[in-house]
C-alpha cells in the first residue's frame, strides 16, 4: 500500500509521556487520594454500583511498581464516533503491556461493543500497530454504537472473556461508552469473573469533562481542523466581499465546538446553545440579532461576513423544543400514516395547523417551507422528529434574508445580501491528531495499562494539567461512577455520565462574551491555517483556546 509523506512521517513521531511515566514501568507507585461520590443522585448511583461505587481517586509518582506480576490478556474496543488519538490510545496500552512482559496479549475486537459479543477479535503484533502510530480514524479495528446493557449481552462478555482469558478490557468512547464500561465493571465484579473494566474518555463535541477530565480527546484537533476552514472562509470572504457564509459545526448537546472555533477564528456571530436557553431566545430574538450586525456592516459596505452555528442549536430554543414535542405527540401511532396518505403539501399544512397549539403553530408558521418540510421527513426509531437532519444554518440565513427585505422596505437597511451554507462534521472526525491529541491519546492508553496493572476496575484513565507541557502531566484513574447522575432515558431512569454543557460563568465564554459585538461589526477574523507537526513549540503544542482560558 502506498503512503504519503506525512504518513510515514508521522509513523516515525514519538509521542510525549508525563514525565513520571517516563521513568520506566518499574519504577511507577500509586498514591491514593480521597473516596468519591458521584455528582448527583448518591444514594441511587451507589444502590446499582455496590461493587464499583465509591472508590479512591488515584495518581501514579515515581517509586518502586509494587503491583503483582501476572500475564496479562486484555481487550479493547473503539465505541461511537471517530475522534483523532484514538489509535493512539491503543498504541499506548500496546507499548506498556509489552514493556512489561512481552508475553503480555493485546485482542483488539472489532466494530465496537458488538465485536466483544460476536467474538470477532484481531491480536495485535509490533508490525500490525506500527502502521497505525500517530494517524487519525478509527480503522484500525472499526467502531459502532451497540451498547451493552442488557444482563444477556453481559453474560456473552463475560464467557468471551473466558474463553480468551481476558484479565481486563478496555473501553474508548464517550459518555455513553464510558457509562457502558461502568456498568460492565460492576456485572464483572459482582459475577467475581476477574476481569477488570478501564474506560478511556473520547469525544470531539468536547462535552465529557468536569474537573477531573480537563479535555477529552479528539477535541483540540477536530477544532483546529474546523477552525482551519473557517479561516479559509473569512479569508474568501474578506476577499470576495459578497456573501454571508453561515457555518454548521458538530456538537449536538453542547457548543465547545462552536465556542472554541469562534475563539480561535473571530467571526462576527457565533450562537452558544446554552445562552440561547439561559436567556430563553425565540427564533425571531436570534433572527433578529443575526439580522442587526449584517445591516450594521451592510451600511457600512461590508456585505460579507461569517456566522458559526452549533449542530443542536435549534433543541436550545425553547420555543422549538416546545414544538418540537408537540409534532411528536401530533404524529404518534396511526396517526403518522394518515398524515403520509395526505395528497400534497397543502392538506399536510392543514393537518398541522388544526394539530398544534397557537403557540406553537406561531413558530412553525414562520419558517421557510423547506425546513418545515423537514421537520415531517424521516423519523427515528422512536417515532421522533431527528432534530439532528434540521440545516440550522439554512434556517437562519433564510430567517435573515426574510427579515432584511422587511428592513430594506423600511428603508434602515442599505446592504445586499447573499448567502453561502456549510456544514463541517466529518472533515474533522478522523484527521492526523495534533502533537497534543497524539501525546494524550498515548498517554491514555500506557496509562490504562497501569491502571490494570494495579488491579483498578470501574476507572477512567485519567491525565490532568494538560494545558502545561507534557513533561508536567500528571497521570492516574478515577471512578466513573464519580461523573454519574441519574437522567430519564426512553421513559426510564438510567444511570449516566452528566454531559459537561457550556458554562456561561467560565472563562471561555467571559471572553467570547466580552470580544463578540466588535467581532459583530468589524472584521476581525484570524486564519489559524493548518495543524502543525513540525517547528517551535509554540506553534506545533498549542492547546485549545478553551484549555488554556480555562486554566489561566
Amino acid at each position: 500500500m502506498e503512503i504519503s509523506p506525512l504518513q510515514k512521517a508521522r509513523y516515525e513521531y514519538s509521542p510525549k509521556l508525563p514525565g513520571m511515566l517516563r521513568n520506566g514501568i518499574a519504577d511507577i507507585c500509586v498514591k491514593e487520594g480521597e473516596e468519591t461520590a458521584s455528582v448527583a443522585d448518591q444514594d441511587k448511583i451507589k444502590a446499582l454500583f455496590p461493587n464499583t461505587y465509591g472508590k479512591k481517586e488515584i495518581t501514579f509518582e515515581k517509586g518502586q511498581n509494587t503491583s503483582v506480576a501476572k500475564k496479562q490478556v486484555v481487550g479493547v474496543i473503539l465505541s461511537g464516533g471517530q475522534a483523532p488519538g484514538g489509535h493512539n490510545v491503543i498504541c499506548g496500552l500496546y507499548d506498556a503491556l509489552k514493556a512489561t512482559d512481552k508475553s503480555n496479549v493485546l485482542l483488539g475486537f472489532k466494530g465496537g461493543p458488538s465485536g466483544l459479543i460476536d467474538d470477532d477479535y484481531v491480536e495485535f503484533d509490533d508490525k500490525f500497530i506500527d502502521a497505525y502510530r500517530n494517524t487519525g480514524g478509527f480503522d484500525i479495528i472499526g467502531s459502532g454504537r451497540t451498547k451493552l446493557e442488557t444482563e444477556e449481552q453481559f453474560a456473552i462478555v463475560e464467557q468471551v472473556a473466558k474463553k480468551h482469558g481476558l484479565t481486563a478490557v478496555v473501553i474508548i468512547g464517550g459518555d455513553d461508552s464510558n457509562t457502558n464500561a461502568a456498568v460492565l465493571a460492576e456485572y464483572m465484579a459482582a459475577h467475581n469473573t476477574g476481569v477488570q473494566v478501564i474506560g478511556c474518555p473520547k469525544t470531539i463535541d468536547g462535552d465529557l469533562k468536569n474537573e477531573d477530565i480537563e479535555a477529552s480527546f479528539g477535541f483540540d484537533t477536530a477544532t483546529k481542523t474546523y477552525s482551519e476552514l473557517i479561516g479559509n472562509i473569512e479569508r474568501d470572504a474578506n476577499s470576495a466581499k459578497k456573501y454571508w457564509h453561515f457555518i454548521k459545526v458538530m456538537g449536538r448537546s453542547a457548543s465547545h465546538v462552536a465556542l472554541e472555533c469562534a475563539l480561535e477564528t473571530q467571526p462576527n456571530i457565533c450562537l452558544i446553545g446554552e445562552e440561547v436557553k439561559a436567556k430563553k431566545m425565540s427564533l425571531a430574538q436570534i433572527t433578529n440579532y443575526i439580522a442587526d450586525a449584517v445591516e450594521k456592516r451592510g451600511n457600512a459596505g461590508n456585505n460579507f461576513g461569517v456566522a458559526i452555528i452549533p449542530e443542536g442549536i435549534v433543541e436550545f430554543v425553547p420555543e422549538f423544543s416546545k414544538l418540537i414535542a408537540e409534532i411528536n405527540e401530533l404524529l404518534a401511532g396511526k396517526k403518522t400514516e394518515e398524515f403520509n396518505a395526505l395528497p400534497d403539501w397543502n392538506a399536510k399544512y392543514n393537518f398541522i395547523k388544526a394539530g398544534l397549539t397557537a403557540e406553537s403553530f406561531a413558530v412553525f408558521d414562520i419558517l421557510p417551507q423547506g425546513i418545515q418540510q423537514q421537520l415531517f421527513l424521516e423519523r427515528d426509531p422512536h417515532g421522533n422528529v431527528q432534530v439532528s437532519l434540521i440545516e440550522s444554518e439554512k434556517l437562519f440565513s433564510e430567517m435573515v434574508k426574510n427579515e432584511l427585505a422587511k428592513r430594506k422596505a423600511a428603508g434602515t437597511y442599505k446592504g445586499k445580501f447573499g448567502a453561502q451554507h456549510h456544514f463541517f462534521g466529518y472533515e474533522g472526525r478522523c484527521a492526523f491528531p495534533s502533537n497534543f491529541d497524539a501525546d494524550y491519546c498515548y498517554s491514555l492508553g500506557y496509562n490504562a495499562f497501569m491502571l490494570i496493572q494495579y488491579g483498578y476496575t470501574g476507572y477512567l484513565s485519567k491525565v490532568s494539567n494538560i494545558s502545561k507541557p507534557a513533561d508536567q502531566w500528571v497521570a492516574g484513574g478515577m471512578p466513573i461512577t464519580k461523573m454519574m447522575n441519574m437522567e430519564r432515558r426512553n421513559g426510564e431512569d438510567k444511570p449516566v455520565i452528566r454531559k459537561a454543557l457550556v458554562e456561561l460563568d467560565g472563562k471561555p465564554f467571559k471572553y467570547f462574551e466580552a470580544h463578540r459585538d466588535t467581532w459583530a461589526v468589524e472584521t476581525c477574523f484570524t486564519y489559524p491555517g493548518a495543524i502543525q507537526y513540525y517547528g517551535p513549540a509554540e506553534v506545533c503544542d498549542l492547546t485549545t483556546r478553551t484549555l488554556a482560558l480555562e486554566k489561566g
